[in-house]
């Protein structure tokens, strides 16, 4: 009868250091771009400054594009797991507002700070526009078919959802603009973006009439 091992299964061990090496790739490549520049930045150095090869970067990430692309992702995944958290009861785009205010609380600020960063990188290249818009539009198909998880429609046949994501993302995205143009510390951005949400309802109004 052979003895119980306590260690861990060798494939668990070499996707732990698969996952690991990709983080380190992932977070020293955003703090050289926020460093030295998107442009400025090569895969070499990257590669370097995490003591691997030109090729084992590419196994991981095709391009310098692929990472910021990927650091989007992450965040919006964090999104996407506090939007499930909240109160069923509360309309979709009060649940969107207030599970935003929940991620950037919940979310080790460093981390967030190199990956929500990757927006501002996005915007202040021109080439990477078209890779932008291409993300942007799968982004709110994913998040569409999560409101609509949450309220119980179908996302294909009941267009809310997609529409929900639309403005949702139609009101960050201007936040994200303004916080840019204003050159504003990282912490301004979640202030910046939950202050355009908070302005949907006056928007979305028909009277737009000023007040006496």
């Amino acid at each position: 009868m052979s003895a119980t091992s306590t260690e861990a299964p060798a494939g668990g061990l070499r996707e732990r250091k698969k996952a690991q090496l990709h983080d380190a790739l992932l977070d020293t490549a955003l703090r050289l771009f926020h460093e030295h520049g998107y442009q400025a930045t090569t895969t070499e150095e990257i590669a370097a400054r995490v003591g691997v090869s030109q090729r084992t970067f590419f196994r991981y990430f095709p391009s310098k594009e692929d990472i910021l692309l990927e650091a989007l992702e992450g965040v919006d995944r964090h999104l996407f797991d506090a939007l499930r958290e909240r109160p069923g009861e509360e309309p979709p785009l009060l649940a969107l507002r207030n599970a935003l205010s929940d991620q950037w609380d919940r979310v080790e600020r460093t981390s967030m700070l190199l990956r929500g960063g990757a927006a501002k990188l996005m915007k202040q290249n021109p080439e990477l526009m078209a890779a932008h818009m291409r993300y942007c539009h799968v982004r709110q198909k994913k998040l569409a078919a999560v409101v609509a998880e949450r309220v119980g429609v179908d996302p294909v046949a009941d267009p809310r959802p997609d529409l929900v994501a639309a403005v949702f993302y139609a009101a960050v995205n201007t936040g994200v603009g303004a916080w840019v143009a204003a050159d504003a510390d990282f912490d301004d951005l979640p202030r910046t973006c939950l202050a355009q949400l908070d302005l949907l309802p006056e928007v979305l109004d028909d009277d737009w009439s000023a007040s006496d």
